[in-house]
C-alpha cells in the first residue's frame, strides 16, 4: 500500500552570483504558525516563523512587533557552556541579529496595523564556515510571505564584503580576515531599507558601490518570495480594522493648529521649551471638550496633532526655509566642547558635548584575564577590546527607573565599538585589554556618535596609541514626494530623527569610513540623495575631528602613573611548558614572590607572555626569572649553578631555572677521582661551571669545572683514543674478545 504523505512542502531556489544555492522551503515545519519557512544554504538551516494576533489590543496606536533570533548549540554539535547546559537568554550577538531583522521589517507593516506580531528565527543547523546572520532576514521575510499577515514586503538581507578589491555576497567566516568592508544590507525589490557594518577606512564611493551591489542580489531574493507567495495563494492578506478615525476632527486640528505649530517650530527654542509649547498648544485645543468627550477624542487629537500638524510643520519649515527646529542650517553642526582627564582616578576619560547631547567615556586597561570570553554557537575566543554603552532615563529628562540593559543600548554600543575597533592597536602592538564605558548624560540627537567621539578622547587621554582619531555624525533626510523636494540634514536632533525619513550614522577617520548604520523610512531613496548624504557626512566628520584634535591632538606619551604596567615578551613555543612548570608550579611561584600577574597565550608558533604589575621592581623581578627559564645555554659560557643531585659518575647542576646539565667526574678537577665522595661536592653546593658541549642527538648539556681552574704545572692532557681502539664494547671498559 502506498504511504500517504503527511505534508506538502514547496521549495524555491535562489542562485547566488558565484553559483552557490539558497533554498526556501515551506509547508514542512511549524505549520500551526501563521507563516513558516526554512532557508538552507550549504549545511546551514534557519527556521523562520511568524504569528500575529487576530485583533489589536485596546488603545494600541503603534506597531507591536517583537523579533527574536536564537542559535541552537546542537545546530553545530556543541554543548552550551555553564552549569545548566541549555540555551538561556539571548546573548549580544543574537540581539544584534534580531535588531537587523526588526529594522528592515518594521517600516513595511501598514501604519494602521496594530496587532501584536511575533517573528522568530532559529538557527537549527550550522555549517561552520557559513555566517547565518546573512540569511536571517530572508527567513523572517519568507515566513511573512507565506502568511496572510499584512506586510509591504518581501525583503531580504545580505552581507557584502570587499575582498581583494571585489565585492562578495554572503562570504564565509574564513574569508572575512581579508575583507576591508563588511556590511549588512536589507531592502525590498525597489528600495534599500537598512545598512549596517564596518570598514577599514574605505571611501564613500566604495561604500555606495557595496550598497548597489547588495541591492541587485536582494532583488532576486524578493522575486522568488513573490513567486512563492502567489503559488500558495498568499498574495491577498487578512482584513483588519485597528483604527477608528474622525476626519472632521482631523481637519479641525489641522486648520486651527498648523500655523501656531509652525510658529513654534520656527522659533529656534531649546528642546524642553519647544516640547512644553507644543504640549500647551495641544492642551488648549483639547480644553474645548468635556471629560466625557475626551475619553474618545483625546487619543485622536494627540495623533492628528503629532502626525498632521507637528510633523508636517517641522518638515515644511525645513523644505520651505532651509531652517531647522533649533535655527541651524541643514549642514550646520551644533556647538561642540570637549574635555579630557575629567575623572582623575580613571585610566582615561573624555567628555564630549554636542548641543544637547553629552557622553562621558572612561577607559580601563587590564590584563589578558580581563578580556571578554565569547562562547557562541559558531564563534569562540576572546575580545581584547570591549565597549559598553549606557542610556539612563535622566539623559532625556524622563522620571523613571533604569531597569536592566535594553536592546537599543546593546545596538548603539556595538556601532560605536565597530567604529573605534580598527584604530585600536591589538595583539603585539598593545598588551592591554581595553574597556570603554560610555554613559550618556544628555541626549537630543545621536548619542552613539557622541560615544565614538568621547571614546576617542578617553583612549588618547589613557595613552592608548590609537592609529588615528575617529569621529561620528548622524545624518537625516526630509523629503516631499509630491514636489520632489528634499534636504539632507547634518547632526540631526531627536525630533528630526523620528519625524524624518532617514537616520544615517557614519563614523571614520580623515582617511575613510570605519562604520555605518542607516535606517530609511521612505520609498524610493535615490542613489543621488545617498551620495549627497555621504559627502555631507564626510564634511561634518572632518569638522568634528578638528574639535577633537583641538582638545587632544594625539595619545599621551605615557600611561597615567597609577595604571598597572604590562611587559610583553615572546618565547619559543616549546618553552611555554617550562615557564608554567608541572601543575603550574613555576608560574605560580613567580607570581607569588614578585606580586605580579602573568598570562601566556600561544599563536603563530610563539608564546606571548604578559607580565602585569603595579611597580617596576615587581615587573623586573618576574621578567628576569622568565628570561632565565627561556634562555638558551651557549657553549663556552660560564654559569653559576647549584648541584641538584650526586650520582656515581658525576653531578647534575642546575645552571638555569629548570635546566640541569651533567658535570662528569672527570671534569671536576685536573686530578683523578675514583668516587664522588673524594670530590667533596654535595647536593645544594653552588659552583661555577663552563658549558663545553651539547650532544647533537639528545640535546644533553656537558659541563666542566676544571676548565675554569688553573692548569697544574707540567700537566699534560692525556689523549683519549676512539672507543674501537681501546677495545671497548657495550659500554664495558677493558672487556676484550
Amino acid at each position: 500500500m502506498e504511504e500517504k504523505k503527511l505534508y506538502n512542502a514547496v521549495r524555491k531556489f535562489i542562485t547566488l552570483a558565484d553559483g552557490r544555492e539558497v533554498m526556501i522551503e515551506t509547508g514542512k515545519l511549524a505549520k500551526q504558525a501563521d507563516g513558516s519557512a526554512v532557508v538552507k544554504m550549504g549545511d546551514t538551516m534557519l527556521l523562520g516563523t511568524v504569528v500575529a494576533a487576530k485583533e489589536a489590543k485596546p488603545d494600541t496606536d503603534f506597531m507591536p512587533l517583537q523579533v527574536e533570533y536564537k542559535e541552537k548549540y546542537a545546530a553545530a554539535g556543541r554543548y552550551p557552556g555553564g552549569f545548566m547546559k541549555r540555551e538561556g537568554k539571548a546573548n549580544d550577538s543574537e540581539i544584534l541579529v534580531a535588531r537587523l531583522i526588526d529594522r528592515a521589517l518594521r517600516p513595511l507593516f501598514p501604519a494602521d496595523y496594530h496587532a501584536e506580531v511575533y517573528v522568530t528565527v532559529t538557527l537549527i543547523s550550522a555549517d561552520k564556515d557559513i555566517q547565518p546572520d546573512a540569511l536571517a532576514g530572508l527567513a523572517a521575510s519568507a515566513a511573512l510571505a507565506v502568511s496572510d499577515i499584512p506586510f509591504g514586503g518581501p525583503i531580504s538581507e545580505v552581507r557584502v564584503a570587499r575582498i581583494g578589491g571585489q565585492y562578495v555576497i554572503n562570504p564565509g567566516f574564513s574569508q572575512m580576515p581579508e575583507a576591508d568592508l563588511d556590511i549588512m544590507v536589507g531592502g525590498t525589490i525597489d528600495n534599500i531599507l537598512m545598512v549596517e557594518g564596518e570598514m577599514k577606512e574605505v571611501s564613500e564611493e566604495v561604500m555606495l558601490g557595496a550598497i548597489k551591489f547588495a541591492h541587485e542580489e536582494i532583488k532576486k531574493h524578493c522575486a522568488v518570495q513573490i513567486e512563492l507567495s502567489k503559488e500558495l495563494g498568499k498574495e491577498v492578506k487578512r482584513t483588519y480594522c485597528h483604527e477608528v478615525n474622525d476626519e472632521e476632527l482631523r481637519q479641525t486640528v489641522i486648520r486651527e493648529l498648523y500655523d501656531k505649530a509652525y510658529a513654534i517650530a520656527t522659533s529656534g527654542t531649546m528642546k524642553h521649551e519647544r516640547e512644553e509649547k507644543f504640549a500647551a498648544l495641544e492642551a488648549e485645543f483639547a480644553a474645548r471638550y468635556t471629560e466625557e468627550e475626551l475619553v474618545e477624542k483625546a487619543p485622536l487629537i494627540h495623533k492628528y496633532f503629532h502626525d498632521d500638524v507637528q510633523k508636517k510643520a517641522m518638515r515644511n519649515m525645513i523644505l520651505d526655509e532651509g531652517k531647522r527646529l533649533d535655527g541651524r542650517r541643514t549642514d550646520e553642526i551644533r556647538p561642540i566642547w570637549c574635555e579630557t582627564d575629567y575623572l582623575p582616578a580613571a585610566h582615561g576619560s573624555g567628555l564630549f558635548t554636542r548641543g544637547e547631547t553629552q557622553a562621558l567615556a572612561t577607559v580601563t586597561l587590564g590584563t589578558k584575564l580581563d578580556e571578554k570570553v565569547k562562547d557562541e554557537v559558531l564563534v569562540q575566543g576572546t575580545e581584547q577590546f570591549v565597549l559598553h554603552y549606557n542610556f539612563p532615563p535622566f539623559s532625556t529628562g524622563e522620571a523613571k527607573a533604569s531597569r536592566g540593559l535594553s536592546r537599543r543600548e546593546i545596538g548603539h554600543g556595538h556601532l560605536a565599538w565597530r567604529a573605534l575597533k580598527p584604530m585600536i592597536p591589538l595583539g603585539e602592538e598593545n598588551p592591554y585589554a581595553v574597556r570603554i564605558v560610555s554613559d550618556i548624560l544628555e541626549s537630543n540627537g545621536s548619542s552613539s556618535m557622541a560615544t565614538v567621539c568621547a571614546g576617542t578622547l578617553a583612549l588618547m587621554d589613557a595613552g592608548v596609541k590609537m592609529k588615528k582619531p575617529v569621529s561620528g555624525i548622524a545624518m537625516g533626510l526630509i523629503s516631499d514626494s509630491a514636489t520632489g523636494r528634499w534636504a539632507v540634514l547634518s547632526d540631526i536632533l531627536g525630533d528630526e530623527d523620528h519625524l524624518g525619513d532617514m537616520d544615517f550614522k557614519v563614523t571614520g577617520t580623515r582617511d575613510g569610513i570605519t562604520a555605518t548604520q542607516m535606517d530609511i523610512k521612505m520609498d524610493g531613496l535615490s542613489y543621488e540623495i545617498l551620495a549627497k548624504a555621504l559627502e555631507q557626512a564626510r564634511v561634518g566628520r572632518m569638522h568634528i575631528l578638528d574639535k577633537l584634535t583641538e582638545c587632544i591632538a594625539e595619545p599621551r606619551a605615557d600611561y597615567k602613573p597609577f595604571v598597572p604596567r604590562i611587559v610583553q615578551i615572546t618565547i619559543p613555543q616549546d618553552m611555554i611548558g617550562s615557564v608554567i612548570g608541572p601543575g603550574g608550579k613555576v608560574i605560580q611561584d613567580i607570581q607569588k614572590t614578585t606580586g605580579t600577574t602573568i598570562t601566556i597565550t600561544e599563536d603563530d608558533h610563539k608564546g606571548y607572555v604578559d607580565i602585569f604589575g603595579v611597580d617596576k621592581a615587581a615587573l623586573d623581578g618576574a621578567l628576569a626569572r622568565i628570561k632565565q627559564i627561556v634562555a638558551v645555554p651557549e657553549v663556552g659560557e660560564t654559569y653559576h649553578g647549584r648541584i641538584r643531585s650526586i650520582v656515581a659518575f658525576g653531578a647534575f647542576v642546575e645552571i638555569m631555572p629548570g635546566k640541569d646539565a651533567l658535570l662528569h667526574i672527570s671534569e671536576i678537577d685536573y686530578k683523578r677521582f675514583e668516587t664522588m665522595d673524594e670530590t667533596g661536592l654535595k647536593e645544594g653546593d653552588e659552583i661555577d661551571v663552563k658549558l663545553i658541549g651539547v650532544d647533537p642527538k639528545t640535546g644533553k648539556l656537558k659541563l666542566s669545572r676544571k676548565a675554569l681552574l688553573p692548569k697544574p704545572e707540567g700537566y699534560v692532557e692525556r689523549e683519549r683514543r676512539p672507543r674501537e681502539e681501546r677495545g671497548e664494547r657495550g659500554g664495558r671498559r677493558g672487556h676484550r674478545d
